[in-house]
């Protein structure tokens, strides 16, 4: 029995933080999981930022509030999701999925809390567990479940190689250059083919 394990940013959704560095004007929070391989060490120093400057939970939701999934998401997802079982599993957390999960029809997600203060400042986030996408992939395994994952980031390659096929999705050229192994794809109709090809 197969599962398909997919990311979200980056994949399905454009980068949260990216979009919000736009509107907020801050530059710094463009950096993401594709530059910094340390998710717990880029939240504690992208949360520092949002103390410096002064902004919550309440300014980055109304910046999600206007991101839409990329073209094709939804069909993509629709379409794999009639021919197999699918999970996101993201490093993103509750607060900020749960309006783009609306807009891509309520897929199954995985992901973290953040911990927030009643005046609304993110004062800490609590992971669902250490290398959260391995160890489901590999809890899934465990379970009886062949698994096909793909996703975009540094922290993506972990679940992606311990599966039956793994692919990387509109990722960098430095990450491709550096996982020659791993096929990767830029459209949706490409990933879909090659999940399509991998499944039993």
């Amino acid at each position: 029995m197969d599962i398909v394990c997919l990311d979200m940013e980056g994949v399905v959704v454009p980068e949260i933080w990216i979009e919000f560095s736009k509107v907020s004007g801050i530059p710094e929070l463009t950096r993401t999981t594709r530059d910094e391989p340390d998710y717990d060490k880029l939240m504690h120093w992208r949360l520092g930022i949002l103390k410096d400057h002064g902004l919550g939970l309440k300014e980055i939701q109304d910046t999600i509030a206007q991101i839409d999934p990329f073209p094709g998401a939804k069909k993509f997802l629709d379409d794999l999701r009639e021919i197999t079982q699918v999970i996101i599993l993201s490093d993103t957390f509750t607060q900020f999925a749960k309006p783009l999960m609306k807009k891509l029809g309520m897929p199954t997600l995985f992901c973290n809390e953040l911990i927030v203060a009643p005046d609304g400042e993110i004062k800490d986030f609590r992971m669902r567990l250490e290398d959260s996408k391995l160890s489901t992939v590999k809890g899934l395994q465990a379970i009886g479940f062949n698994t096909i994952a793909s996703g975009d980031s540094y922290n993506d390659l972990g679940m992606i190689k311990a599966s039956k096929a793994g692919f990387l999705f509109k990722t960098t050229d430095q990450i491709k250059a550096d996982n020659p192994d791993v096929p990767a794809f830029d459209t949706f109709d490409e990933l879909f083919g090659a999940i399509k090809a991998a499944l039993d």
